[in-house]
């Protein structure tokens, strides 16, 4: 295959990745006792993740997005009852958000997704072919990471 035509193929594989991710998401993601919620709303539950709980500044900037931006879709998080808002009784200033019961099933659920993407990406390769696939994805998440609009 000439470069070319690899350029080509690889841009088609991507952009019709990137789609079909979109859609498995929404699909795979929201549905059942997870109905009521997005997948962005599924992304902000995997960054808060199990554990102690975070400030909004810290899920913010996991999730790439303002603080400001976060606290709609955190408020309807918390009345949906899958994040709870503690105030620190040592500085009622600080407020620390940490996942639900329920909040944690949707974490183990968007989990399990993309463990199953995972192992079924994997299925098909070599042993010896993972290391140069798992080079590839690190540069494109580092190209993501950089790209300025």
């Amino acid at each position: 295959m000439n470069s070319i035509n690899s350029f080509d193929v690889i841009n088609d594989v991507l952009t019709n990745l990137f789609q079909e991710i979109l859609v498995l998401e929404e699909k795979g993601l929201t549905t059942g006792e997870f109905s009521n919620i997005s997948v962005n709303d599924m992304h902000i539950i995997d960054k808060i993740g199990p554990g102690e709980g975070k400030n909004m500044s810290a899920i913010a900037k996991g999730h790439g997005v303002t603080v400001g931006s976060l606290t709609t879709s955190m408020n309807s998080l918390v009345k949906k009852e899958y994040v709870i808002r503690e105030r620190s009784e040592q500085d009622r200033r600080v407020v620390t958000i940490r996942l639900s019961d329920k909040g944690l099933r949707a974490y183990e659920h968007h989990r399990n997704f993309h463990m199953k993407m995972t192992e079924r990406a994997l299925a098909n390769l070599k042993e010896e072919e993972v290391p140069k696939v798992t080079k590839v994805l690190i540069g494109l998440e580092k190209f993501f990471r950089e790209y300025e609009v």
